[in-house]
């Protein structure tokens, strides 16, 4: 049996006429990463904001499986802190609201998402990353087991992200934190989920997880040549389905287990190889497949 922490069955949200989410039925299995993925407007923040106790569904239902007396940790849009304030007090504070204050069990927390040397700094002079991490810091407040994070990546620099990355990775793989959390940034998704669904229109419209995804998507072969043009053409002769992409590599499909005779044959019609390499179809690849064009958040 299969050990969820978090399902939905037929989850609605209607506003007025429209359906914001249409029977949405999501499967979180326990101590994953789960990223929710969709366009701007699909519904991605209207679940989340269901299942995180901010928004009353209307219709359909959600359940957390198992022991979690404090429900679901949430950061969503931005995250509540006093700006005039240390990362430590902004901590205290929700602590003593939830009845779990205590210096050991702020400092773990602090040091959870890496901001235990800020020492008295104020919040508001944190950079957008340190004031995310602090945003997930108070969302672990009460110690669920389960969070819920919507865009936290948005807008951070290139080290931001990899500092976010980092401190969920720590949760799932250190605290056995199941996460789940959107983003646009369909790359960075892709190396931090174990699971996804996505979500098209209001509509869940697919759910897989990563083994799942290379299995429906299969590899293809990348090549970089000095002169492509004439690579293409030997290639194809070759009886492969090959084709430029956008980015100016060569692509060739169900080829590889045939890279050694095809560099061989570049190299003998004089053809320098400068990349040749076997990739997994990307995240966004597929997502672009099954929602049928090109996304925008």
């Amino acid at each position: 049996m299969t050990n969820y922490i978090l399902t939905t069955e037929s989850l609605t949200k209607t506003y007025g006429r429209k359906d914001a989410a249409k029977d949405i039925n999501i499967h979180i299995r326990e101590g994953e990463i789960y990223g929710l993925i969709g366009r701007n407007g699909a519904g991605k923040t209207t679940v989340m904001r269901v299942i995180s106790g901010l928004s009353k569904a209307t219709s359909g239902t959600y359940r957390l499986h198992g022991d979690n007396k404090f429900g679901v940790g949430v950061l969503i849009e931005s995250p509540g802190i006093y700006p005039n304030m240390s990362a430590e007090e902004n901590i205290r504070l929700k602590c003593i609201a939830m009845g779990c204050n205590s210096k050991p069990y702020i400092d773990d927390l602090l040091k959870t998402v890496g901001l235990e040397n800020t020492g008295k700094k104020n919040a508001g002079s944190f950079s957008l990353g340190m004031r995310q991490r602090l945003g997930i810091a108070l969302a672990l407040v009460g110690n669920p087991r389960m969070i819920v994070l919507d865009e936290p990546i948005n807008g951070l620099d290139p080290q931001g992200i990899v500092e976010v990355r980092q401190t969920l990775e720590k949760l799932r793989d250190e605290k056995g934190i199941t996460i789940m959390i959107s983003s646009h940034i369909l790359d960075e998704l892709g190396k931090l989920a174990n699971a996804y669904g996505i979500i098209h229109e209001g509509r869940l419209i697919d759910e897989f997880t990563t083994d799942e995804l290379n299995e429906r998507c299969g590899r293809y072969v990348k090549i970089q040549t000095d002169d492509n043009s004439c690579a293409l053409v030997l290639i194809e002769r070759m009886g492969f389905d090959a084709s430029i992409d956008s980015e100016g590599f060569i692509r060739v499909e169900n080829a590889t287990e045939d890279t050694i005779e095809i560099n061989k044959a570049l190299v003998n019609a004089n053809i320098g190889v400068r990349e040749l390499t076997i990739k997994n179809i990307s995240l966004e690849d597929y997502y672009l497949s099954v929602t049928g064009g090109a996304h925008n958040g």
